[in-house]
């Protein structure tokens, strides 16, 4: 058995990303939907869902890829993506739980969807802080290209500076360009110093 959950399935800029956990023997204390954990305290669990779950996979879908492929695909690509990393490390889930009430992934009856469960399911818990605290840092990493955007901050979410520099500078090499808040943007895309490319 094995939690999935995705980050940044609304963020305007970033990847789509996916943490599979097939999660340990014993409960882990301190994890719970990472929403409700404040930065430090996400960096934190997700270093004890590391040393605690039995196999850990993280996909991710790129900007362009949700461009391409719309988010629901997107999303099952960078669930795949997961559960093969799953898979490499020996384990090959027999039931996998998705939070929320669609089953993106399209794995019949694999696949149980468990309603906010990243709240009361503890491998979801635990695929939720990993995914949260691995995008974040891609983001952090990605602000420095961007230094306008405030991506160290909002993650690539809505959010009034990232819109601002939007209205200034037009969208990156990083943002969802086929999303509506492009459609009235004055310039091209901006692309980040080379060798740089999330």
């Amino acid at each position: 058995m094995c939690g999935l959950d995705e980050v940044g399935r609304g963020a305007w800029a970033g990847p789509a990303t996916i943490a599979a956990v097939v999660p340990g023997r014993e409960p882990i204390p301190g994890v719970r939907d990472s929403k409700q954990m404040s930065p430090a305290a996400r960096e934190r669990g997700a270093v004890a869902v590391r040393d605690w779950a039995e196999a850990i996979g993280i996909g991710h879908a790129s900007p362009r890829e949700c461009d391409e492929l719309g988010m629901t695909k997107a999303l099952r690509l960078a669930g795949m993506r997961a559960l093969a990393a799953v898979e490499a490390q020996g384990f090959v889930p027999d039931r996998i739980l998705l939070d929320g009430t669609h089953d993106f992934l399209g794995l019949g009856a694999r696949v149980t969807t468990v309603v906010k469960g990243d709240a009361t399911c503890l491998s979801i818990a635990a695929a939720s802080v990993v995914a949260k605290v691995t995008r974040d840092a891609l983001m952090s990493e990605a602000a420095a290209d961007f230094p306008a955007y405030g991506f160290e901050g909002n993650k690539g979410y809505p959010a009034p500076v990232h819109q601002m520099a939007l209205n200034a500078y037009g969208p990156t090499t990083i943002h969802r360009v086929s999303w509506a808040f492009v459609d009235h943007l004055p310039y091209p895309v901006l692309a980040p110093p080379p060798g740089r490319l999330l």
